[in-house]
């Protein structure tokens, strides 16, 4: 397989290789495995999740009802961090 980088992302992906000691392809090798357990597990919660909503356990909530208390949540911590 071969992966084509712009050259910006070629120049960030040599600099770090220099400053790591180690080598271009190793580093992409650990990014992709790194994203590939992230999906994996991302999946795995958004599953549990739907099922968890299929079978009554949880209600859902629609959007502007998320956004609403996330943004309270979000209000209370920043009081909360300003003492």
């Amino acid at each position: 397989m071969e992966v084509h980088f712009s050259a910006d992302v070629q120049g960030q992906l040599d600099q770090l290789a220099r400053d790591s000691g180690r080598r271009c392809d190793e580093l992409v090798q650990d990014a992709v495995i790194g994203l590939i357990d992230d999906l994996g597990g991302m999946r795995k919660t958004l599953d549990r999740r739907y099922d968890e909503i299929e079978s009554g356990a949880v209600e859902a909530i629609d959007g502007e009802t998320a956004y609403r208390l996330l943004m309270a949540r979000t209000q209370e911590q920043r009081n909360l961090s300003r003492g």
